[in-house]
């Protein structure tokens, strides 16, 4: 009997700080813009820097409701002063006269001449007078103008992506539209004959396809443009005919299933027939079969080139970490955010892990009412519900036990969610 030939050698598996410099160094941001009111821009990427074309505030202002006054006419003994004039936020005021007080409230503009302000609680009011209870230091509870905002300053530089507060700063400079990046074009499409949709009968041998909902949520989330191509037989011919589908009109291919070695997983060498792959396996647990490349854009596609593709593992639990890890900042720095890298936290274990993996772990934990990490019991890549438990992700070393009281690095899903 013959001895069958040796099969080829594997390369190493990559690990995940290598995979993810690989992804991001291969990050083309998009081109093309568009000019959107304000208002309507919320998680879009500023094309252009924001530059303020004034002062914030634009004028001394008063942070108290109170009196406005010169601090050299509360020298003498008598502290008390006629009120002048009465000063709305909204009204233009009158130079503050000598010997005498204005009424002022919060937000209004300071009135030439005074150089501090009383609060309403250390005065006392009676008819068209005022007695001044304290003796304020100048510039006191004025805000004073450029305080907040130099004029010609970036207050928005080009890569920021616009959360509530970046919406209101634009605002704040009178930017009643902003440039941002068009939305990054993702095809997604799904593998596996086992897959049956919701409300569909489940028949013998079938699941529920849960990474649809996830993953199609998880690009909407980030503000995508996504091309949901549903779920593609398992045939070689049928995964390639999608993706020189999808390669037309996106910037990225999105699969998942289908990236491992099995005999029904055809997506990895219907992309390396279609195009090419620089990327299989990362050292990781959940995860370790991703796949990254390209697909070719065929000759009758006007903008002829390539299109970026990631194969994403079907285990419900790896293909939502792999996605929060690798794909999440592709896909910003596709958009052209600058800063993509989620914070993470130095906490407490509060449990011990006797064994470490070889591989990189990422772990599904909660922070508990002491402050510390519980970790879910069931760490298994098909638990889904581990997700929804759980507030992270710990991100423990190859081969590292964990000690209960160690402290362990842990990523916030709210960092890996906006």
């Amino acid at each position: 009997m013959s001895t069958p030939p040796s099969s080829a050698p594997r390369a190493p598996m990559l690990s995940t700080a290598d995979a993810l410099a690989t992804l991001l160094g291969a990050a083309a941001p998009v081109t093309g813009t568009e000019s959107l009111p304000t208002l309507n821009v919320l998680n879009r990427v500023l094309a252009t820097d924001v530059v303020s074309p004034l002062d914030v505030p634009p004028m001394n202002t008063s942070a108290m409701d109170g009196y406005a006054v010169r601090i050299a006419d509360l020298s003498h003994g008598d502290r008390r002063l006629p009120v002048s004039q009465r000063i709305p936020a909204g009204h233009a005021p009158q130079p503050l006269a000598e010997g005498t007080a204005a009424r002022i409230f919060t937000g209004a503009t300071v009135p030439p001449g005074a150089d501090a302000i009383v609060m309403q609680e250390q005065t006392e009011a009676a008819g068209d007078e005022v007695t001044i209870l304290h003796a304020p230091k100048a510039g006191e509870w004025i805000t004073m103008q450029g305080a907040d905002i130099r004029r010609d300053s970036v207050v928005l530089p080009a890569g920021t992506r616009l959360t509530p507060q970046a919406l209101g700063l634009a605002a704040s400079v009178g930017c009643a539209t902003l440039d941002v990046v068009r939305r990054v074009k993702v095809a997604v499409f799904f593998t596996g004959d086992e897959l049956t949709m919701p409300g569909e009968p489940l028949k013998p041998g079938a699941i529920y396809n849960s990474n649809r909902f996830t993953l199609s949520a998880l690009l909407q989330k980030l503000g995508c443009d996504v091309t949901d191509y549903g779920i593609v037989p398992d045939q070689r011919d049928a995964t390639r005919a999608t993706l020189r589908e999808a390669a037309r009109e996106h910037d990225l291919i999105l699969t998942c299933g289908g990236v491992s070695v099995g005999e029904e997983d055809h997506v990895k060498p219907a992309v390396e027939a279609e195009g090419r792959l620089s990327m299989w396996q990362i050292a990781m647990k959940p995860g370790k079969p991703l796949a990254f490349g390209t697909v070719r854009r065929g000759p009758e596609v006007s903008a002829e080139g390539e299109t970026f593709f990631i194969g994403l593992p079907g285990n419900p639990v790896s293909s939502f970490v792999t996605f929060l890890l690798f794909v999440r900042p592709f896909v910003l720095r596709l958009a052209g955010v600058r800063n993509v890298a989620p914070r993470a936290l130095s906490l407490r274990a509060d449990f011990s892990q006797q064994k470490g993996d070889r591989r990189n772990e990422f772990l599904r934990a909660r922070v508990n009412p002491a402050g510390g990490l519980e970790l879910f019991p069931n760490q298994s890549s098909a638990v889904l519900t581990s997700t929804v438990w759980g507030d992270g992700l710990i991100d423990n070393p190859p081969n590292h036990a964990i000690s209960a009281g160690e402290t362990v690095r842990f990523i916030p899903f709210s960092e890996l969610l906006n």
